[in-house]
């Protein structure tokens, strides 16, 4: 499945590579490359991947010579969401070495990491195949990521949960406690009542709940999504009994503590929507390298 940057990826690199690029420089610049490369000397790299996977961040090079404004010429062989062995090429650059060489670790740093994202959300993907279950994202991204971590999670052919709190309504479990504060007889169905009155219209109610009762409660109100907080397979398979019966409109969420041992095994039970933080906040950088020969 091949993906490609739109605005917001590219305006969200933007702003991180020019960050990035000043915390390696620090207007001073390269001293390693003002010491020992001449300004007219060239190169050819290419970008290898060390390990299988999914790409993301193909984009990245190119936006940071842009940045560099530096005249290196970029070939892309592949595209994010395509699969890489140990050896795939992923692109060519051509152009001053010393634009290559201050731009390697800024380029590696965004592409390592997206590719580990979309990697880890495709071995997710991959363990429930065959089941009703579609795996989504978190908001536990690292500050100012959000907008490219969860761009790898769509590459490694995962779905994004909402961007953030100003585009859905989940209300959880802090919410709940401070609904019941201000009532005698806190109801969750009341309070999903309330939040539909006051969000936007089209916009999603989805409700947390970490026990059957509370579930119950909840489906009064046909939310259109109830997360289900660290509940094993077999109160899982309850869960989908009860909305059957109450509200078969409203999809479960699977949540809390999900790994690749146990995703299959909740996957199974029925549940539309399984959301795992782990494929943003724990995914491990896959391995990519700058393979190149000096040109004169």
């Amino acid at each position: 499945m091949t993906i490609q940057f739109t605005q917001p990826q590219e305006t969200a690199a933007k702003a991180l590579i020019k960050l990035s690029l000043e915390e390696d420089l620090n207007q001073i610049g390269d001293l390693t490359c003002q010491a020992l490369i001449n300004e007219s000397d060239q190169a050819e790299i290419q970008i290898v991947a060390r390990q299988a996977g999914i790409l993301a961040g193909a984009p990245i090079a190119s936006l940071v010579f842009s940045e560099l404004d530096s005249p290196v010429h970029c070939s892309h062989h592949l595209s994010d969401g395509d699969t890489l062995q140990p050896g795939s090429i992923i692109a060519t650059y051509s152009g001053p070495l010393n634009s290559i060489l201050i731009g390697e670790r800024t380029i590696l740093n965004f592409m390592t990491h997206l590719s580990g994202i979309a990697s880890l959300t495709a071995k997710y993907v991959e363990a429930i195949q065959g089941t009703n279950a579609t795996i989504l994202d978190t908001r536990k991204t690292l500050p100012g990521w959000r907008v490219l971590e969860k761009y790898a999670v769509t590459a490694g052919g995962g779905t994004n949960h909402r961007m953030g709190l100003y585009d859905g309504v989940l209300i959880k479990d802090n919410h709940l406690a401070a609904w019941a504060s201000r009532y005698s007889e806190p109801s969750i169905a009341a309070a999903i009542r309330h939040a539909r009155e006051s969000a936007p219209d089209g916009k999603n109610i989805e409700v947390e709940v970490d026990r059957l009762d509370q579930l119950a409660d909840a489906l009064q109100a046909t939310p259109e999504i109830v997360l289900l907080d660290n509940m094993p397979p077999e109160l899982l398979r309850q869960a989908i009994q009860i909305r059957n019966q109450q509200s078969p409109s409203t999809l479960l969420e699977a949540s809390g503590g999900i790994t690749l041992e146990s995703i299959r095994s909740i996957a199974d039970t029925g549940v539309e929507r399984i959301s795992i933080g782990a494929i943003t906040h724990s995914a491990v950088s896959l391995d990519l390298g700058f393979d190149w020969k000096r040109r004169t």
